[in-house]
């Protein structure tokens, strides 16, 4: 079974997009946001996903994850499926160690929202992060992209 395990981290300033070396726009809808199961697809560049995730541990640092690549007109045939609202976010890729940094900014209704997730091992212990890395929202289901389809950054 394939297990995600990540911590998100808010972004305190865009110097992370100096260190960046690549971005892509994404583009994702919803057909299911049941914390138990969320189902989302996505179009990230020009590659279309739809993914299954499972309910986050309790202190948010995992979950089940499943994901398949689809045609993009796959993805174009299952939008008019998903729930009111889209996520659009641009995606920069951070080498930072041994690992990539994803750091997403938002647009639209989450436009100011910048946030930093980093996959790691299970048994992983970050001690030093990059000086653009401010708090840690691991966990907090409102930062969770399903979430803020429902509730955007805008609206808090």
């Amino acid at each position: 079974m394939p297990i995600e395990s990540e911590r998100k981290y808010l972004v305190i300033n865009d110097s992370f997009k100096n260190e960046a070396t690549t971005s892509f726009a994404i583009a994702q809808g919803y057909i299911s946001t049941d914390p138990d199961r969320t189902v989302r697809i996505r179009l990230k560049g020009n590659d279309a996903f739809v993914t299954i995730k499972g309910k986050s541990s309790d202190d948010g640092l995992s979950r089940y994850e499943w994901e398949k690549s689809i045609p993009k007109e796959e993805f174009n045939e299952l939008i008019p499926l998903c729930l009111a609202g889209t996520i659009q976010k641009t995606r920069y890729l951070v080498p930072w160690g041994k690992y990539t940094v994803e750091v997403d900014e938002f647009k639209d209704l989450n436009s100011g929202l910048v946030i930093a997730e980093i996959e790691l091992d299970m048994d992983d212990i970050i001690d030093d992060l990059p000086t653009w890395i401010g708090q840690e929202v691991t966990g907090d289901a409102k930062y969770y992209n399903s979430q803020l389809m429902i509730r955007p950054y805008s609206q808090w």
